[in-house]
């Protein structure tokens, strides 16, 4: 299967409102199309600062803005696009074989990852020439 951009979609999470504050929930498998084995989240990033810079060869993600904003660049190889996320009851989905670039983070942000495998090295492309490369191999 070729992956590209146009998989990675925002998903609108759950969203409970009352007078006392509101409620997101997420379940693996329900509201994101794969089941939560990992979830790690990114915060205290300097100003100017980029994360990321990777992609996955079997990884599915979803990235949620718990706090501020922030932007991932998402790029398959062929086409590019930003998107900019800033509502904690939206997630990006991002499917495997994507190379990701986040940045523009605002003070205080939060970006919280929940991922579809544990933490294996084996399953990055940190160079963008191989990750290519593995593309072209699929």
């Amino acid at each position: 299967m070729k992956f590209n951009i146009d998989l990675c979609q925002i998903i609108e999470l759950p969203k409970i409102s009352d007078p006392r504050g509101s409620l997101t929930f997420v379940e693996g498998g329900n509201q994101i199309p794969f089941d939560i084995q990992r979830v790690y989240y990114l915060y205290d990033v300097p100003g100017g600062a980029e994360r990321g810079g990777h992609a996955h060869k079997g990884l599915h993600q979803l990235i949620i803005a718990m706090s501020g904003s922030f932007d991932v660049v998402l790029d398959d190889g062929v086409n590019k696009k930003r998107v900019h996320l800033s509502r904690s009851y939206n997630g990006l989905y991002v499917c495997p074989m994507i190379w990701r670039e986040l940045d523009n983070f605002s003070s205080g942000s939060v970006c919280m990852v929940l991922a579809s495998n544990k933490y294996d090295e084996e399953d990055y492309y940190r160079n963008y020439s191989e990750f290519m490369h593995g593309r072209d191999q699929l």
